[in-house]
């Protein structure tokens, strides 16, 4: 017999996970829910929703609140996703980051594509990277995409966007596995850090920032939410510095201070 969600249940989720994430679930979106965390259902062998609602309401299911957020969050990522930003880093940003403390965040990293490809940019462009104080901060709500990104293991199709010669010089094919596995080599997992963080919680790391990544993110939470991290990217940027956003982002509908530069590229 099929588990069936019911709009009542479906509307309660849906409030949990907004009060949790800030991850607005939409109408239309009962069906994906459902499939998601029926997954979790079968984990806990549970027979309703109502049972798992009643259970992540209960002190002892306080544990689960983290795998319903992992199950229900995007991770679509790539190694050098949405390349004009990093060839605008190449020719417009690094070259001006003379200074010996240079940081880097990116506020969703997934499974690490996005700061392991920044790390290589950063390789690729800053003279005395090891004599420097470079770090990136890459944090993400999922637990479980962390964990691949500590792993920084990826199958060949993951790698398949990038240059072969950066493939040669960071990466180092594992196994004997056809399709080929993909180690990547310390020289670029050393710059970055890897933590758990909620964007709608208090952020415990002081900044400033260079630099902010948040792509393809902001698209899953309402305006209200959006203008409020838009905010305090703000404050956690240096005079001058860059925040990033995912293409189909831009700022227009949102109040803010920065200064537009190109598509999804902003300034303080």
């Amino acid at each position: 017999m099929a588990v069936e969600l019911s709009d009542k249940q479906f509307l309660k989720i849906s409030q949990i996970i907004y009060e949790l994430c800030g991850i607005n679930l939409k109408e239309g979106k009962q069906a994906l829910v459902r499939s998601r965390l029926m997954k979790r259902l079968r984990v806990l062998k549970m027979g309703s929703f109502k049972e798992y609602i009643k259970f992540i309401e209960s002190d002892n299911g306080r544990q689960e609140i983290g795998f319903m957020v992992d199950v229900m969050t995007t991770n679509k990522t790539s190694f050098f996703r949405e390349p004009a930003h990093f060839r605008y880093l190449e020719e417009n940003v690094l070259p001006n980051l003379n200074k010996k403390r240079i940081r880097f965040w990116t506020a969703a990293c997934s499974s690490g594509e996005e700061p392991f490809s920044l790390a290589m940019i950063v390789r690729e462009n800053i003279q005395n990277v090891n004599s420097r104080d470079i770090r990136i901060l890459a944090t993400d709500i999922s637990r479980r995409m962390l964990e691949r990104a500590r792993n920084a293991v990826y199958e060949e199709e993951k790698v398949l966007g990038i240059s072969p010669p950066l493939i040669k010089k960071y990466f180092v094919k594992i196994g004997k596995e056809s399709p080929s596995v993909y180690q990547l080599k310390d020289s670029v997992k050393s710059l970055v850090h890897l933590a758990w963080l909620n964007l709608m919680d208090k952020w415990p790391m002081k900044g400033p920032f260079d630099l902010i990544f948040c792509r393809n993110v902001m698209i899953y939470f309402d305006r209200t939410t959006q203008q409020n991290l838009i905010n305090r990217f703000w404050d956690y940027l240096e005079p001058g510095g860059y925040l990033f956003v995912g293409h189909s982002e831009g700022l227009s509908s949102i109040s803010h201070k920065f200064e537009y530069v190109r598509p999804a590229i902003y300034r303080k």
